[in-house]
């Protein structure tokens, strides 16, 4: 199942996971998109390239093939949402961040191919990324799990409402990782100029960091939802060689102190 994904093994005790990085969509599925559905517009683009920055770290990362229409491997296994009263697009998207649908009429999947996928796609993703997380954990005594997401920063009302701040860090209100991890983020962050942020707005954290998240047990989980304006044309999903080094400079600055 490596051709699911790629993990490049570091020796840091830190986990970069970007698991809405793939933009693949296998043909028999695109067949039954939407003309806007089948270029993956929700994709994090370029994510993966952003983080290059965390291998000079001594970074494990861990980065999927395949498009979150696929399957979204930061959605609980169950599709329960982590949103509870907001608009979200599921396991299996049916509908796009614009709220547009993925499918045409009556090609979107039912329950069984969900649960097919999910044994196809997601399952082995995790499987890997829990023992990465514990082979860290063992060789260091702890281990930090990163989550890199990106997103349009507006013009999304299905998601939220105006513009979303540059840099949105998520911990899960603070129970994803210790107060002195989230201390040094938040002191990082309000040391800089560059960028506005926010701790745990619209974004707390996902799925995996939810999940994975054992900072009493040594394992600290912190997710970083950057809107893309930081980095790349959001209109035609070209990387900016004007923006993006700024914003990878950010990026490890945030992982430094995240690893002190």
């Amino acid at each position: 199942m490596a051709d699911l994904f790629t993990l490049h093994r570091g020796t840091a005790p830190l986990l970069v996971s970007v698991p809405h990085d793939g933009s693949e969509i296998p043909a028999e599925l695109a067949a039954r998109m939407t003309p806007r559905a089948r270029i993956a517009p929700d994709t994090d683009w370029h994510v993966a390239r952003l983080y290059e920055v965390a291998l000079a770290l001594g970074a494990s990362i861990l980065r999927p093939r395949y498009s979150r229409y696929v399957v979204d491997l930061n959605r609980p296994p169950d599709d329960v949402s982590l949103y509870p009263g907001q608009n979200t697009t599921g396991l299996c998207p049916a509908v796009q961040f614009t709220g547009e649908p993925v499918y045409v009429d009556g090609q979107a999947p039912d329950e069984a191919e969900v649960a097919a996928r999910v044994d196809t796609y997601w399952r082995p993703y995790h499987a890997a990324l829990q023992d990465e997380l514990q082979r860290i954990r063992t060789t260091h005594g702890r281990a930090l799990l990163w989550e890199g997401h990106t997103i349009k920063g507006s013009d999304l009302a299905f998601l939220f409402e105006g513009r979303l701040p540059d840099l949105n860090l998520g911990t899960s209100g603070g129970a994803s990782c210790s107060p002195a991890l989230q201390g040094r983020l938040e002191a990082a962050l309000a040391s800089q100029t560059d960028y506005d942020w926010v701790a745990n707005g619209r974004f707390k954290g996902g799925y995996i960091t939810r999940h994975y998240a054992a900072p009493g047990e040594g394992i600290d989980a912190v997710q970083l939802e950057m809107s893309q304006r930081t980095y790349m044309d959001e209109a035609t999903f070209a990387w900016s060689d004007e923006r993006a080094p700024r914003a990878q400079a950010m990026i490890r600055t945030l992982l430094t102190a995240a690893l002190a």
